[in-house]
């Protein structure tokens, strides 16, 4: 009887138990990272042929003390290597862990093999050399708390490498990692009432090939060519070559009545090809359809009406920008998965429960499991058919019911200008009611983040609801319930649904009053002005990616952009850049410090179809920009912060140092140019000394919307133009 241990990703251990108390490990206990078991050599080699789950099968040879180098040596040394290499062999140690002297791996494994190749050479003058890659046997040591203990490596190479891999996508997903979600997911049972397996991004096939595998009860080690008995003395050929050729019947009968309902689809070509070739060399290529699409556009399979899985290990957005797309991308995957295959099973490994959420469904399971060294969950759901839910009307309190009919008295105000100007995006409360002190906005979208607009979910009213401080006498929770009131009240008023509107709460803490934690949905919605789209985000910003009470100021700076070079400093989303190139400018640059934003801003820029060298967008501190900068611009608009004290740009406070801001735009300006300056804090003032390089005006009342005419101090802006230098006849 060989004591052995079946190593593997953490979080599949009970699931690798399971695995080989069925395959015969009657005492199979799990353990971290492993499985302890015991039996014949025939029950280690079925483990290394048919685990679909262990990374590894050790055949324990020694266990001993090891507190320093010495004793590691000595212990080795005890192992008669005799019985298991032949002195022309080759072998290869893996070290894992540490203990008190042998602290690390490298020297772990020197020692062994030092111990390994002194006994050859005393017994036989000869011995055997290092070969890392395919050995005659591959030895395993692990040091802990002072003992070590000396295992052969019956797989030679790790169990997941199944023989069939000719090509890999950009994260490729481990074979075992895959089958332990097919497994957790319920994936046999399906298979067995011959339900299909969908992988709406498959990338290189991993989870569609294990899965017919499975379905075909092929085993998993069947197509390798190496393992780390081959060359072991201890080898019993004749048992490896029963199991081999139990193995193959097993197969060919199960591929014989495999069904072809596996479907995978990927957005790129690149990726499909290469799951062919995976498919091709696993022997499973024609139960596969491999096509080219969306996880947006997901669609049941033609013609499969019985119920199956739809299985995924969607992009984890690891890299800078990427997490704001996924979170569109995870909603659209959602949705289409309520919408076509209600009846079945789902299961996605996401990154963390952010994302999980994002795909809007109810998990019914969630199982953590290691991609490598990340760990992940694997939710898994029961898809039902969704009814229609009948939208229950709560009756309005008092105060709900004013706040309605203030909102309702100000949509009759306000109407007939909105629809004559094609205002789509405007205030519609701003704490008209005092006690009921927040601000809300409309947001008419015309589409998703991807500009598709006019499709058959849209247009839609969104809410966007911002509180204000409370007064200090006001107690927290009264001021809680009057938000609560003015929520349902614009819900009423407006007709729109709780899930479409955003809202964001202040809470006391010290330093004053802050806004809380906002969501982290990444949804993105197009809406217009002035015929242009622009992308928002009612959600997961404390702004939305467009300044409402901007609206004139940007129709401004559009009739003044013709021909004109525009420079857009604090450009934010570059909606005023957006504007200026509809209205016919001869360039544009957009300069901001933060790269999500400029992202955000290309999305604009192509949203209206302007591209190109001429509009730039550049990623800086404007003030370190300008000091380098040599261009020359006609129009320069300005809108900078209130306060800035970003750890990578200097520190900005708009009252102290807008003069030396402006005074830097004058040195950039263009002979007959013209800055237009706006800012947004209440008890700004500009400063005096500006007059005597600047002609100054206020246009502060010609910019505010007439939707903001309750705050008309919402921001102040101005024109300045450069002041001629004296000539010698004035």
């Amino acid at each position: 009887m060989a004591t052995l241990f079946a190593t593997c990703p953490k979080g599949l251990e009970y699931l690798l138990r399971d695995e080989l108390r069925a395959l015969g490990a009657d005492d199979a206990r799990e353990a971290l990272a492993g499985v302890h078991f015991s039996g014949p050599l025939e029950l280690a080699y079925r483990a290394c042929l048919w685990s679909r789950l262990a990374s590894r099968v050790l055949l324990q040879l020694a266990e001993f003390d090891a507190p320093d180098a010495d004793a590691l040596h000595a212990g080795a040394q005890a192992i008669d290597w005799a019985q298991h290499l032949a002195p022309d062999g080759t072998f290869a140690i893996d070290a894992v862990g540490s203990s008190g002297a042998l602290r690390h791996t490298q020297f772990i494994a020197l020692r062994t093999k030092d111990a390994i190749v002194d006994q050859f050479r005393e017994r036989s003058g000869t011995r055997p050399d290092v070969d890392v890659e395919e050995p005659s046997i591959r030895i395993n040591v692990r040091v802990h708390k002072g003992r070590a203990s000396i295992a052969l490596d019956l797989a030679g190479l790790p169990l997941h490498r199944r023989g069939w891999r000719q090509g890999t996508g950009e994260a490729p997903l481990k074979e075992n990692l895959a089958c332990a979600m097919l497994l957790r997911a319920g994936w046999p049972a399906i298979a067995a009432e011959g339900g299909a397996l969908v992988d709406p991004m498959c990338g290189a096939g991993t989870l569609l090939i294990e899965g017919a595998l499975m379905a075909a009860d092929a085993a998993p080690g069947l197509r390798r060519g190496y393992w780390g008995f081959l060359g072991w003395h201890g080898h019993d050929a004749a048992t490896w070559q029963a199991l081999l050729d139990e193995a193959q019947a097993r197969a060919t009968a199960g591929l014989r009545s495999l069904q072809p309902l596996y479907f995978g689809y990927d957005h790129d070509p690149g990726v499909l090809q290469e799951a062919r070739r995976n498919a091709q060399a696993a022997g499973v290529a024609g139960f596969l359809h491999l096509a080219r699409q969306s996880a947006e556009h997901l669609r049941r399979p033609e013609g499969i009406e019985q119920p199956g899985l739809v299985i995924s290990n969607p992009p984890y957005g690891e890299r800078l920008g990427e997490r704001t797309a996924l979170g569109t991308l995870y909603r659209a995957f959602g949705a289409r998965l309520r919408e076509a295959f209600a009846g079945w099973r789902a299961a996605v490994i996401v990154a963390d429960d952010e994302l999980g959420h994002a795909l809007g469904l109810r998990a019914d399971k969630r199982y953590v499991l290691y991609n490598g060294a990340l760990e992940c969950r694997l939710l898994t759901f029961e898809l039902r058919e969704e009814r229609p839910r009948e939208r229950v009307e709560r009756p309005l309190s008092e105060g709900a019911q004013a706040v309605a009919n203030r909102i309702s008295k100000n949509l009759r105000h306000l109407r007939k200008r909105l629809e004559r100007e094609g205002v789509t995006c405007w205030r519609a409360y701003d704490a008209d009611i005092p006690e009921y002190a927040a601000a809300i906005d409309v947001y008419r979208a015309v589409g998703a983040d991807d500009g598709r607009a006019r499709s058959d979910a849209f247009p839609q009213t969104w809410l966007h609801v911002q509180e204000y401080a409370p007064p200090r006498d006001i107690p927290e929770q009264v001021a809680r319930d009057r938000l609560r009131e003015l929520v349902h009240a614009a819900s009423h008023a407006f007709d729109v649904p709780r899930e479409r509107i955003a809202l964001k709460t202040r809470y006391r803490a010290k330093g004053g009053s802050k806004y809380g934690r906002f969501d982290q949905r990444g949804e993105f919605l197009v809406v217009e002005e002035g015929g242009l789209k622009f992308r928002v985000n009612l959600f997961d910003y404390l702004d939305t990616g467009l300044f409402l009470d901007h609206r004139p100021m940007r129709l401004r700076l559009r009739e003044l952009a013709r021909g004109r070079n525009v420079l857009n400093l604090f450009c934010y989303t570059a909606s005023a850049s957006v504007h200026a190139a509809a209205g016919g400018a001869a360039s544009t640059t957009s300069v901001d410090l933060s790269a999500t934003y400029l992202e955000w801003a290309a999305r604009n820029f192509t949203l209206n179809d302007c591209t190109g060298p001429r509009h730039r967008l550049v990623q800086a501190d404007v003030l370190a920009w300008l000091r380098h900068d040599h261009g020359r611009y006609d129009l320069v608009f300005v809108d900078p912060p209130t306060f800035s004290n970003s750890k990578r740009a200097e520190d900005f406070d708009v009252q102290r140092d807008h003069a030396e801001l402006l005074r830097l735009v004058g040195d950039r300006l263009a002979p007959d140019g013209l800055v237009v300056f706006s800012n947004n804090l209440r008890r700004f003032t500009l400063d005096a000394s500006l007059a005597e390089c600047f002609d100054v005006r206020d246009i502060t009342p010609a910019t505010i919307p007439f939707d903001f005419a309750r705050n008309p101090r919402i921001h102040v802006c101005y024109e300045l133009r450069r002041r001629l230098a004296p000539t010698a006849n004035s």
